[in-house]
Protein backbone atom coordinates (compact mmCIF):
# COMPACT_ATOMS: atom_id res chain seq x y z
CA UNK A 1 0.00 0.00 0.00
CA UNK A 2 1.35 3.44 -0.89
CA UNK A 3 2.22 5.97 1.80
CA UNK A 4 -0.54 8.38 0.75
CA UNK A 5 -3.16 5.60 0.84
CA UNK A 6 -1.94 4.52 4.31
CA UNK A 7 -1.99 8.15 5.51
CA UNK A 8 -5.55 8.60 4.20
CA UNK A 9 -6.61 5.34 5.88
CA UNK A 10 -5.09 6.42 9.22
CA UNK A 11 -6.69 9.86 8.90
CA UNK A 12 -10.08 8.23 8.28
CA UNK A 13 -9.51 5.88 11.23
CA UNK A 14 -8.52 8.81 13.45
CA UNK A 15 -11.64 10.73 12.41
CA UNK A 16 -13.79 7.64 13.01
CA UNK A 17 -12.17 7.21 16.40
CA UNK A 18 -12.94 10.74 17.47
CA UNK A 19 -16.57 10.39 16.37
CA UNK A 20 -17.39 7.90 19.10
CA UNK A 21 -15.44 4.65 19.02
CA UNK A 22 -13.84 5.40 22.40
CA UNK A 23 -17.19 4.44 23.92
CA UNK A 24 -17.40 1.15 22.09
CA UNK A 25 -15.11 -1.85 22.49
CA UNK A 26 -16.50 -3.14 19.19
CA UNK A 27 -15.30 -0.05 17.38
CA UNK A 28 -11.96 -0.17 19.21
CA UNK A 29 -11.60 -3.80 18.12
CA UNK A 30 -12.56 -2.95 14.55
CA UNK A 31 -10.03 -0.12 14.29
CA UNK A 32 -7.11 -1.69 16.13
CA UNK A 33 -7.27 -5.51 16.11
CA UNK A 34 -5.70 -6.04 12.66
CA UNK A 35 -2.90 -3.62 13.48
CA UNK A 36 -2.32 -5.21 16.90
CA UNK A 37 -2.27 -8.73 15.46
CA UNK A 38 0.25 -7.67 12.81
CA UNK A 39 2.37 -5.90 15.46
CA UNK A 40 2.37 -9.07 17.59
CA UNK A 41 3.08 -11.29 14.60
CA UNK A 42 6.24 -9.33 13.79
CA UNK A 43 7.48 -9.76 17.38
CA UNK A 44 6.48 -13.39 17.85
CA UNK A 45 7.13 -14.70 14.36
CA UNK A 46 3.95 -16.77 14.64
CA UNK A 47 0.60 -15.69 13.26
CA UNK A 48 -1.41 -18.10 15.43
CA UNK A 49 0.19 -16.91 18.67
CA UNK A 50 -0.24 -13.31 17.54
CA UNK A 51 -3.96 -13.89 16.92
CA UNK A 52 -4.34 -15.49 20.36
CA UNK A 53 -2.52 -12.67 22.14
CA UNK A 54 -4.45 -9.99 20.24
CA UNK A 55 -7.67 -11.66 21.40
CA UNK A 56 -6.29 -11.79 24.96
CA UNK A 57 -5.62 -8.05 24.83
CA UNK A 58 -9.22 -7.29 23.92
CA UNK A 59 -10.56 -9.76 26.48
CA UNK A 60 -8.56 -7.86 29.11
CA UNK A 61 -10.12 -4.61 27.89
CA UNK A 62 -13.54 -6.25 28.14
CA UNK A 63 -12.81 -7.35 31.72
CA UNK A 64 -11.25 -4.04 32.76
CA UNK A 65 -12.59 -1.28 30.50
CA UNK A 66 -10.37 1.75 29.93
CA UNK A 67 -11.24 5.17 28.63
CA UNK A 68 -8.89 5.70 25.71
CA UNK A 69 -9.21 9.28 24.60
CA UNK A 70 -7.54 9.17 21.20
CA UNK A 71 -6.61 6.90 18.34
CA UNK A 72 -2.90 7.23 19.16
CA UNK A 73 -3.59 6.79 22.87
CA UNK A 74 -5.43 3.55 22.15
CA UNK A 75 -2.55 2.25 20.06
CA UNK A 76 -0.02 3.23 22.72
CA UNK A 77 -2.04 1.47 25.41
CA UNK A 78 -2.55 -1.64 23.27
CA UNK A 79 1.15 -1.83 22.38
CA UNK A 80 2.13 -1.57 26.08
CA UNK A 81 -0.35 -4.29 26.93
CA UNK A 82 0.89 -6.41 24.03
CA UNK A 83 4.51 -6.10 25.18
CA UNK A 84 3.48 -7.49 28.55
CA UNK A 85 1.53 -10.29 26.87
CA UNK A 86 4.62 -11.14 24.80
CA UNK A 87 6.78 -11.34 27.92
CA UNK A 88 4.18 -13.59 29.57
CA UNK A 89 4.05 -15.73 26.42
CA UNK A 90 7.83 -16.16 26.27
CA UNK A 91 8.00 -16.96 29.99
CA UNK A 92 5.30 -19.59 29.55
CA UNK A 93 7.21 -21.12 26.63
CA UNK A 94 10.33 -21.30 28.83
CA UNK A 95 8.34 -22.99 31.59
CA UNK A 96 6.74 -25.45 29.17
CA UNK A 97 10.17 -26.31 27.72
CA UNK A 98 11.63 -26.88 31.19
CA UNK A 99 8.67 -29.12 32.04
CA UNK A 100 9.07 -31.07 28.78
CA UNK A 101 12.78 -31.49 29.51
CA UNK A 102 11.93 -32.83 32.98
CA UNK A 103 9.41 -35.25 31.48
CA UNK A 104 11.93 -36.45 28.89
CA UNK A 105 14.08 -37.75 31.74
CA UNK A 106 11.21 -39.97 33.01
CA UNK A 107 10.21 -43.39 31.78
CA UNK A 108 7.15 -43.24 29.53
CA UNK A 109 5.23 -45.49 31.91
CA UNK A 110 5.66 -42.87 34.68
CA UNK A 111 4.41 -39.86 32.72
CA UNK A 112 1.45 -37.98 34.18
CA UNK A 113 -1.75 -37.65 32.16
CA UNK A 114 -2.09 -34.77 29.73
CA UNK A 115 -4.61 -33.13 32.08
CA UNK A 116 -2.19 -33.41 35.00
CA UNK A 117 0.61 -31.97 32.87
CA UNK A 118 -1.56 -28.94 32.03
CA UNK A 119 -2.32 -28.43 35.73
CA UNK A 120 1.40 -28.57 36.52
CA UNK A 121 2.23 -26.05 33.78
CA UNK A 122 -0.52 -23.67 34.95
CA UNK A 123 0.72 -24.00 38.54
CA UNK A 124 4.32 -23.35 37.51
CA UNK A 125 3.24 -20.28 35.52
CA UNK A 126 1.30 -18.94 38.49
CA UNK A 127 4.28 -19.50 40.80
CA UNK A 128 6.52 -17.74 38.26
CA UNK A 129 4.14 -14.75 38.23
CA UNK A 130 4.07 -14.76 42.03
CA UNK A 131 7.86 -14.80 42.24
CA UNK A 132 8.06 -11.93 39.74
CA UNK A 133 5.76 -9.83 41.97
CA UNK A 134 7.80 -10.48 45.11
CA UNK A 135 10.72 -8.26 46.12
CA UNK A 136 14.02 -9.76 44.95
CA UNK A 137 15.29 -10.78 48.39
CA UNK A 138 11.97 -12.43 49.26
CA UNK A 139 11.96 -14.47 46.04
CA UNK A 140 15.65 -15.39 46.50
CA UNK A 141 15.06 -16.54 50.08
CA UNK A 142 12.01 -18.56 49.07
CA UNK A 143 13.81 -20.31 46.22
CA UNK A 144 16.92 -20.99 48.32
CA UNK A 145 14.80 -22.55 51.03
CA UNK A 146 12.31 -24.49 48.92
CA UNK A 147 14.42 -25.58 45.96
CA UNK A 148 17.91 -25.77 47.42
CA UNK A 149 16.92 -26.77 50.95
CA UNK A 150 19.17 -24.15 52.51
CA UNK A 151 18.65 -23.36 56.19
CA UNK A 152 17.50 -19.86 57.12
CA UNK A 153 20.85 -19.09 58.77
CA UNK A 154 22.73 -19.73 55.51
CA UNK A 155 20.20 -17.75 53.48
CA UNK A 156 20.54 -14.84 55.92
CA UNK A 157 24.32 -14.84 55.52
CA UNK A 158 24.09 -14.93 51.73
CA UNK A 159 21.55 -12.09 51.62
CA UNK A 160 23.28 -10.02 54.29
CA UNK A 161 20.20 -9.89 56.53
CA UNK A 162 19.21 -11.37 59.88
CA UNK A 163 17.70 -14.81 60.22
CA UNK A 164 14.58 -13.09 61.58
CA UNK A 165 14.31 -11.12 58.31
CA UNK A 166 14.55 -14.37 56.33
CA UNK A 167 11.61 -15.68 58.38
CA UNK A 168 9.65 -12.55 57.42
CA UNK A 169 10.59 -13.07 53.77
CA UNK A 170 9.39 -16.65 53.95
CA UNK A 171 6.13 -15.58 55.56
CA UNK A 172 5.54 -13.14 52.68
CA UNK A 173 6.24 -15.83 50.08
CA UNK A 174 4.13 -18.45 51.87
CA UNK A 175 1.20 -16.03 52.05
CA UNK A 176 1.41 -15.62 48.27
CA UNK A 177 1.53 -19.42 47.87
CA UNK A 178 -1.56 -19.76 50.08
CA UNK A 179 -3.37 -17.20 47.93
CA UNK A 180 -2.45 -19.15 44.79
CA UNK A 181 -3.69 -22.38 46.36
CA UNK A 182 -6.93 -20.73 47.48
CA UNK A 183 -7.46 -19.46 43.95
CA UNK A 184 -6.97 -22.90 42.45
CA UNK A 185 -9.30 -24.51 45.00
CA UNK A 186 -11.96 -21.89 44.30
CA UNK A 187 -11.79 -22.67 40.57
CA UNK A 188 -12.35 -26.41 41.06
Amino acid sequence: MGESVMANQQSAETTAYHTGCRDSLGQLYHHHQPWLQQWLSRRLGCGESAADLAQDAFVRLLQTPRHLDSFDGARAYLSRMAKGLCVDHWRRLDIEKAWQDALAARAESHLPSVEHQQIVIETLCEIDRMLARLPEKVATAFLASQLQGKPYRQIAEELGVSERMVKKYMAQAMLQCALIEAGFEASL
